[in-house]
């Protein structure tokens, strides 16, 4: 079997249209936008997306910057990309499978870096931050958002808590182990600090909330959306369907039966490469702040 950190990146067969159609408007489009109105304020001319997913950051950043900006998205899961990339965007947009931990592209081509929600991911986290600090031109920026621990992001804790219930002797337990598992603000500023190449760091927390037409969506963005579907089937291969069930009775339990409303949270990072530092708004949130 499987080692469940090694299917944690395993975005593959249905997972990209469920996630998709649920994950992206329940917990990634407040921050899409978020990432991408940054991005504006930076005046860049280049820009690389690594880890692109389903292409919600880039379809907002197509959308929101000049046509004569360029925009390379990438993915390491070529199914992701092919999702992302037929879906369309307003604006032009390179597609390419790329690995973040050997990028393709030259010292110093880029002015922008931006990633959302995959540092997470990244299996070497300083390597990677390397590689992006060497893709950068001297005063570039890497925008990152990386999500506050599971108990800060209610839909997602109670799934969590319903599978320990459901499978006490071995709980899945990737969305705590990984989307939810590198928000420490030392280890953040550590690893950005061993790579070398920042000459700053900030980190802004961003709250927001998912809403959602019943309990039954949330319960199937997660179960059906994310690798946590993949873990849930190793331990019974004929699960899913009751831990859909079992999820979504328990968010019911907690939030309702129509329209539930949970709180969820992020934090955005903003690494500035040596050299000329250029000036980053933050606050595009209503409901934003700095870390402490």
């Amino acid at each position: 079997m499987t080692a469940p950190e090694e299917s944690d990146t395993g975005f593959v067969g249905s997972v990209p249209e469920f996630y998709d159609r649920y994950m992206v408007p329940l917990i990634f489009e407040p921050y899409a936008n978020d990432l991408a109105t940054r991005v504006r304020a930076l005046a860049p001319t280049d820009v690389l997306e690594v880890a692109a997913g389903s292409g919600v950051v880039t379809r907002a950043l197509a959308a929101g910057l000049n046509e004569s900006v360029s925009i390379t998205a990438t993915d390491l899961n070529q199914p992701m990309l092919d999702h992302a990339e037929a879906m369309g965007t307003a604006g032009p947009v390179e597609w390419q499978q790329a690995d973040v931990m050997n990028l393709p592209f030259p010292d110093a081509s880029f002015d922008v870096v931006v990633c959302q929600f995959g540092v997470m991911f990244f299996p070497d986290k300083v390597a990677a931050h390397a590689e992006v600090a060497r893709v950068l031109r001297p005063g570039g920026t890497y925008l990152f958002t990386v999500w506050d621990a599971i108990e800060q992001n209610e839909f997602v804790h109670v799934v969590e808590r319903s599978l320990a219930e459901l499978f006490p002797s071995d709980p899945p337990r990737f969305m705590s182990r990984t989307p939810h598992g590198y928000h420490d603000d030392a280890v953040l500023r550590a690893d950005l600090a061993m790579c070398g190449g920042f000459a700053s760091v900030t980190i802004d927390t961003v709250n927001a909330h998912s809403r959602a037409a019943t309990c039954h969506i949330p319960a199937r963005a997660y179960l059906e959306g994310t690798p946590l579907r993949a873990e849930v089937e190793a331990l019974d291969p004929n699960g899913l369907a009751v831990a859909l069930e079992v999820s979504a009775a328990a968010l019911t339990q907690r939030f309702g039966s129509v329209d539930p409303v949970g709180k969820i949270r992020g934090f955005v990072v903003t690494a500035t490469k040596s050299g000329l530092l250029p000036t980053v708004q933050s606050g595009f949130l209503s409901d934003i702040e700095p870390r402490e």
